[in-house]
Formats: structure tokens, C-alpha cells, sequence
């Protein structure tokens, strides 16, 4: 049997965590699980304008993740044990690191800020990068008010920002268009 799409039961403001615990929409939990939907859905586009097939594999991974990290913060953390979750491992980071690396390494030296933008590809890359950045803060800010958030789930979005950073950046390279340095105007 399908699930409907609609269950009308969020009409008045709530929604409930995986677990069956009631919460508001407007929730920090809500928000940081949904601030990772976004996330997935920027990466998403990204592989739309990729054309390089080791980046979007890597991309259509990181996705799956993300997927484990939403559901993470969906559940309610008191009931979480009794459940069958996906989880994080700290291999899903040792793995960003080394892409990271692979692709650093073939590289031009960073002299510069670098201004986003010079092709679809790249922008939208940036744009997950700041989305990334978003779900890191909301995430740390929960950590900070007392709510559960796994360790590994800060650190992934950590490098999952970095490595969104340097893959715009390898991205152009491929693409063979140039980088945009940033040139601050300096009072004169």
C-alpha cells in the first residue's frame, strides 16, 4: 500500500520526530533536518550541471549520507536506540578528506578569496557549500542548547563544506574556466 503525501496532520503547526514525539515546525530539530533536505536537493542540482562522472558518483554518495544525517536528527534521541537508523561512520569522513586531497592536489594554489560563479556548475556547488555551512551552525547551535546531536553528523557537514568548496573550484578546472579572485577595493 502507498503512503498518501498529505496527512493533514501538520496543518496546525506540529509535526512528529521519528519516534512519535509531538514538536512544532518550528523547532530547531525541524530546522536542522530540514536545512539538510535543502542541502540534498542543492546537491542534487549540482550533479545536473556536472559532467565529470567521479564527481557526481561521489556526489550521488554524499547524498545517501545526508539521507542517514536527516534521518538522525529526525528521531527523537531518547527513543533512537530502540530503532533501526541509519548511522554515520567516521570512514564517511576519512573519505571526504581524501577526495579533498586527490582533487587539492591537481590544483592551482589559492592566492586569493575566490569570488563564486563563471559557470552553473560552480555556482550552484557555492550555493551548497553555504547551505552545508547552515546545517553546520544549526546543528552546533543544538549541540550548544543541550539537544542530542551525533559528533560525527558536526564534523561530516564540516568537511562536506570543504569539500564542496574545493570541488567548485576543480569543477572550473575541468571545465578550464578561469577563477574569480577577489579583489577588495582598499580605502585610498
Amino acid at each position: 500500500m502507498a503512503f498518501r503525501i498529505y496527512t493533514k496532520t501538520g496543518d496546525k503547526g506540529n509535526t512528529s520526530l521519528i519516534g512519535g514525539t509531538k514538536v512544532a515546525k518550528s523547532h530547531i530539530r525541524i530546522e536542522s533536518y530540514g536545512t539538510i533536505d535543502e542541502l540534498n536537493s542543492f546537491i542534487g542540482l549540482s550533479t545536473d550541471h556536472l559532467t565529470h562522472d567521479l564527481s557526481i558518483k561521489m556526489l550521488r554518495e554524499i547524498q545517501d549520507r545526508l539521507f542517514t544525517i536527516g534521518s538522525s536528527l529526525a528521531c527523537d534521541p531518547e527513543k533512537e536506540p530502540g530503532m533501526k537508523i541509519p548511522d554515520l561512520k567516521a570512514e564517511d569522513i576519512v573519505l571526504l578528506e581524501k577526495e579533498i586531497d586527490l582533487m587539492d592536489g591537481q590544483l592551482p594554489a589559492m592566492k586569493n578569496f575566490i569570488i563564486p560563479g563563471g559557470h552553473p556548475a560552480i555556482s550552484t556547488l557555492h550555493i551548497a557549500r553555504c547551505v552545508c555551512r547552515r546545517a553546520e551552525r544549526i546543528c552546533v547551535l543544538m549541540q550548544e542548547e543541550q539537544l542530542f546531536v551525533d559528533p560525527l553528523v558536526i564534523q561530516y557537514l564540516n568537511r562536506l563544506s570543504d569539500y564542496l568548496f574545493v570541488l567548485a573550484r576543480f569543477t572550473g578546472h575541468l571545465m578550464q574556466i578561469e577563477e574569480i579572485p577577489w579583489k577588495p577595493r582598499i580605502k585610498g
